[in-house]
């Protein structure tokens, strides 16, 4: 008990700590100064750099009944916390694997690629990451964003070689090209509708992905904001590009913010959702909409289908992919954000989606 007792103090530290430094979760301000943080360029690589990245299993998903895999739809394949002498890495703010779950490219939210290869065991589960790199998000320029004052990357969307990533603060989406230097690569400012940038601060863009061609909405951009909201508090969310640009929203229920989505095989949007509050408590849930409900002007709503809390191995999740592994298994992964806080942790965590 003693245990889950230290776990719940250090949830809470860790919310207060969110509080305190101002990040989206929080609704509220405490009536103080916040902790003065390292400027972003300071966490940002000059240039790309290979780094070692230490994991320490995680063997159970509940804190109090550690035999417990089921949880909503999905099973709990196993995690991993990550730890790094390197001192940029952290804030991890997105995530995408390649289609077989080995392959990553994650942002961190002081403009920086972090890309490497995640180690399986025979058993399936995640042991450790390999050939890690940090690199600076270049601009067309050839110079780091972040001397743009563009370090909120809390977004990246994939659409073959083409990787869009959007910048909260400054509610902008750029697009780079891996074909041409892989991280390397200089992005440039992609035309997104005039209501982005009216998007509030530090509530912006938190969410994108690129709908295949041969679904729904093929070819469409969907960005989604942390809570941005319509007149009914609604979430305001985006489709740029495709066969039906325009705007739409997304229910917003029991307080809970944007942090992240992704499609599944089927074309399915899944939304990562968090939320904090003083007096509604600490939790994560994945709600999945189907891609045919998603067209300018409607509001969409899904069903949660993945539900953790204070009794969880939950942090700051802001990253979330999915992949088909060999055994033709939907596995979901989510990587969490420290905010390079004591208080917080890197955590990656995968599932495997036992209801389709």
């Amino acid at each position: 008990m003693a245990s889950w007792i230290d776990r719940r103090r250090l949830l809470f530290l860790t919310a207060s700590s969110l509080l305190l430094t101002g990040s989206s979760v929080a609704p509220a301000q405490f009536a103080t100064h916040a902790p003065e943080q390292p400027p972003p360029d300071e966490l940002t690589p000059p240039a790309p750099v290979s780094i070692a990245v230490n994991a320490r299993p995680v063997a159970a998903f509940d804190l109090r009944d550690r035999s417990r895999t089921r949880f909503g739809s999905l099973a709990f394949r196993g995690g991993l916390i990550l730890t790094s002498a390197f001192r940029g890495f952290g804030g991890l703010s997105s995530l995408r694997l390649d289609s077989k779950g080995r392959q990553f490219i994650s942002a961190s939210d002081k403009g920086a690629w972090f890309t490497g290869r995640i180690i399986y065991a025979a058993s399936g589960e995640m042991v450790g990451l390999a050939d890690v790199e940090a690199a600076p998000m270049l601009g067309r320029d050839g110079r780091l964003i972040t001397e743009r004052g563009w370090f909120d990357t809390e977004s990246i969307a994939r659409d073959g070689s083409l990787i869009y990533v959007g910048i909260e603060r400054a509610n902008r989406i750029m697009r780079f090209d891996f074909s041409k230097g892989y991280t390397r690569a200089r992005g440039e400012e992609v035309e997104a509708p005039a209501a982005i940038r009216r998007l509030p601060f530090n509530r912006g863009l938190e969410a994108m992905v690129v709908v295949p061609r041969d679904r729904p909405l093929g070819g469409t951009l969907i960005a989604i904001s942390e809570r941005g909201l319509d007149a009914e508090r609604n979430i305001l969310a985006f489709l740029i590009g495709g066969p039906s640009p325009g705007r739409f929203t997304i229910r917003r229920t029991e307080n809970y913010d944007i942090s992240d989505a992704c499609l599944l095989p089927s074309g399915d949007l899944l939304i990562l959702e968090r939320k904090f509050s003083l007096t509604g408590g600490i939790g994560i849930r994945i709600r999945r909409v189907r891609i045919d409900a998603i067209a300018p002007g409607a509001l969409v709503d899904g069903p949660s289908i993945f539900d953790a809390g204070l009794g969880q191995e939950i942090d700051n999740y802001e990253g979330l992919s999915a992949f088909v592994n060999d055994d033709g298994e939907i596995v979901l992964t989510l990587v969490s954000d420290d905010n390079f806080s004591l208080f917080q942790r890197t955590l990656l965590m995968q599932f495997t989606l036992a209801e389709h």
